[in-house]
Parts: structure tokens; C-alpha cells; sequence
């Protein structure tokens, strides 16, 4: 996969997922826009260790949430870099606890990082690409999106709106030459996983026949193949990395 020339906004790219989507695609060649919400010093961090290897990358912080944040962000973008060839919307957040617990304050900030920032940015970048006649999105979704999951009711519900979001939005930029995809990880060794307790983690591994959790790189690979030439006829598809947690 070669990937020079192409520039690349992934969101929440300061750790876990993201960071590894940003480093693989920069090691293919790709100009890399690392974006973080409050963290700078990973989001640095990552900065530094791409251009170590030879990638180039820069750093934009801007919240997903905020409608003109990203729209001035992504108008910058384009200017500076002439183009806006991939966006992969992967920013998200939790905010765990059964929903007899959960705060309105819970429910509304998962749902506008996790869903309304996919709305946001998707929206601000497709407006380029419909142009250009041509674009990759990828979407991270989640295997809770799909099978839920208890004391995620808000995190499962952006998730599985991430899915129809990505099936409608593939539909209208088709003709355009502009694919939309979701990837549904199942569980990944993250900063979210390793907050869960033993029991907790004993619990998920016998429920995945691989007997394994996933490392960002499992989902990272396939985030390059959907950006990829390779994936030019796949568009509106649920790809689940999960370890055969769920099928």
C-alpha cells in the first residue's frame, strides 16, 4: 500500500487505536493530521515518534463535539494541504454505568463525542471530497454497537448509530467516488480495556474464540486495506475485528 501524497485526518489519534492507525498509514506514505481533544503531550509524543521514522504528520487540537471547531479545522486543513484524501473517525469516549445510574450529563457527552463528532467531521470533509471526486472514510465502531453490552446503554447506542450513519452516508457519496466504511472492533488492548478488573477480563476472553484480545494493530491493518486501492468496490460495510466475539 503506498499512500504518498494522500493527507489523512484521524481523530482522537493520541493513543490507543488511533495512534496506530496514524502510524501505520504515515510508515505508507501518507501526510498523518494527528488530532487530540485535551491531551498534547501524547498527541506530541506520537508526533515525535512518526517523524523519527521518517513519516511526516503535525498535530491539530480540536474538540469533535464542536461543529465549528471542526469546520474551521478541516477548512485550515485543506488549505494548507490542498486536499483531504482519508478521514477516519475514530474519536470516542465512555462514561460506563447502568442506565438506572446513568446522568443526563453521561448520556449527552458520549453521545456528542461519539456520534455527533462523526457527524461533524464526516459533514465538514465529505464537502472537500464531493470536489475532489474521490475519498476514503473510515468509521470505528464497536462490537458493542451491535450486540450491546450492560452499563454501555450510551456508548452502544453512538456505536450502533455510527453503523447506520456509515450504510446511509455510503449510499449518498457513492457517485462522487467516495467510499464510507465502518470497522467494529471487538475487545482491543487500550487504555479503555485496561481499566476493566481480572474478573471482568477473565469474563470477555472466554466469550472470544480466539482466546485473545485484540491489539490496536489488529484494527489499524485493516483501516489501511479500507483506504486502500485494494478496497475501491467496498462501500457501506460493517468489517468486525473481534476475534469471532461476535458473527
Amino acid at each position: 500500500m503506498d499512500f504518498n501524497g494522500k493527507v489523512a485526518l484521524i481523530t482522537g489519534s493520541s493513543r490507543g487505536i488511533g495512534k496506530s492507525i496514524a502510524k501505520d498509514l504515515a510508515s505508507k506514505g501518507a501526510f498523518v493530521i494527528i488530532n487530540y481533544a485535551s491531551n498534547e503531550q501524547a498527541a506530541q509524543s506520537v508526533k515525535d515518534e512518526i517523524e523519527s521514522k521518517g513519516g511526516k504528520c503535525e498535530i491539530r487540537g480540536f474538540d469533535v463535539s464542536s461543529y465549528s471547531q471542526v469546520n474551521d479545522e478541516i477548512d485550515s486543513i485543506v488549505k494548507d494541504h490542498g486536499e483531504l484524501n482519508f478521514l477516519v473517525n475514530n474519536a470516542g469516549i465512555t462514561r460506563d454505568t447502568l442506565l438506572m445510574r446513568m446522568k443526563e450529563e453521561d448520556w449527552d457527552a458520549v453521545i456528542n463525542v461519539n456520534l455527533k463528532g462523526v457527524f461533524n467531521c464526516t459533514k465538514a470533509a465529505s464537502k472537500y471530497m464531493v470536489k475532489q471526486k474521490s475519498g476514503r472514510i473510515v468509521n470505528i465502531s464497536s462490537v458493542v454497537g451491535e450486540m450491546g453490552n450492560p452499563g454501555q446503554s450510551n456508548y452502544s447506542a453512538t456505536k450502533a448509530g455510527i453503523i447506520g450513519f456509515t450504510k446511509s452516508v455510503s449510499r449518498e457519496l457513492a457517485s462522487r467516488n467516495i467510499t464510507v466504511n465502518s470497522i467494529a472492533p471487538g475487545f482491543i488492548e487500550t487504555d479503555i480495556t485496561s481499566g476493566l478488573s481480572d474478573k471482568v477480563k477473565e469474563y470477555y476472553l472466554g466469550q472470544i474464540p480466539l482466546s485473545r484480545f485484540g491489539s490496536p494493530e489488529d484494527v489499524s491493518g485493516v483501516v489501511s486495506f479500507l483506504l486502500s486501492d485494494a478496497a475501491s468496490y467496498i462501500t457501506g460495510e460493517v468489517i468486525r475485528v473481534n476475534g469471532g466475539m461476535y458473527t
